[in-house]
């Protein structure tokens, strides 16, 4: 657990006193200006380490409210497969947006794969579209959310998730966000478990990454010793922006120092 010597903001759980952090430890690295080598410019304002995480998957969830016949939708629908020895759900895929769908026989769906939030909710409208056409009903309603936001009364900071249709299909959930980055040099993930305690997990043997359990916001990161990241657990993206911004200081403070020869 974290020292007396004081603690990091937001849950991170890692003492900030320069007796945890062992040899090697240094300031904060100066933010690059870009993101990537061709990424557009960041804004510091709002990522103040220069790193924007990308989205890599987003999972969500649809409750289409009406029973299913899983054989009848794998003989019909196209890019559909069943095995109900194996799993008992229909597995659907779309190119575009390229997702994959889980659907049960419950009405119950689960869309994978989306990397924006508008990207899983139009394919999670199209594959209740393709379950529609089958001759199930499966139930659309506009939801006031989403009303609010067509509407132009309610805006948002992040153009991702300022285009959704007029419709919603009912009960639409974004479940987890999963989100990367690299921070461009090497972590000792050693001194990095020593210091977070109980927050973190490292055991080489079984897992070549830091498990690292963040409180606040509630998201779990992975970092390996070659300075990737993964930040997984999220509802919305700030959660991802955030979680990263306030581990990036202890990434920084636990790089590894090259050898001079």
């Amino acid at each position: 657990m974290a020292s007396s010597a004081g603690t990091y903001p937001l849950g991170l759980g890692i003492g900030s006193g320069s007796d945890l952090w062992g040899g090697g430890g240094g300031g904060r690295a100066a933010a690059p200006a870009m993101n990537g080598a061709q990424g557009p410019a960041v804004d510091l304002a709002r990522h103040p380490s220069g790193i924007v995480p990308t989205l890599q998957n987003i999972v969500s969830t649809v409750n289409l409210d009406c029973q299913l016949d899983l054989q009848q939708i794998a003989n019909r629908a196209r890019n559909a497969e069943y095995n109900p020895k194996r799993f008992a759900a229909v597995i659907m895929r779309i190119r575009d947006p390229k997702t994959t769908a889980l659907v049960f026989a419950s009405g119950k769906m689960v869309c994978t794969g989306a990397k924006r939030e508008d990207h899983s909710r139009l394919a999670a409208r199209k594959y209740a579209r393709i379950i529609q056409k089958l001759g199930f009903p499966a139930r659309f309603k506009v939801n006031a959310f989403v009303t609010l936001v067509c509407s132009g009364r309610k805006r948002f900071p992040d153009p991702h998730i300022d285009s959704m249709g007029s419709g919603d299909i009912q009960d639409f959930k974004i479940q987890n966000i999963v989100g990367s980055c690299d921070v461009k040099f090497p972590i000792r993930l050693e001194g990095l478990s020593l210091a977070s305690g109980l927050f973190s997990n490292y055991e080489p043997e079984i897992f070549p990454g830091l498990i690292y359990r963040m409180v606040d916001p509630k998201i779990v990161i992975l970092v390996f010793v070659s300075g990737k990241i993964v930040l997984t657990g999220a509802k919305v993206r700030e959660e991802i922006y955030t979680a990263f911004e306030n581990i990036y200081p202890v990434l920084v403070q636990f790089r590894k120092r090259q050898l001079r020869a």
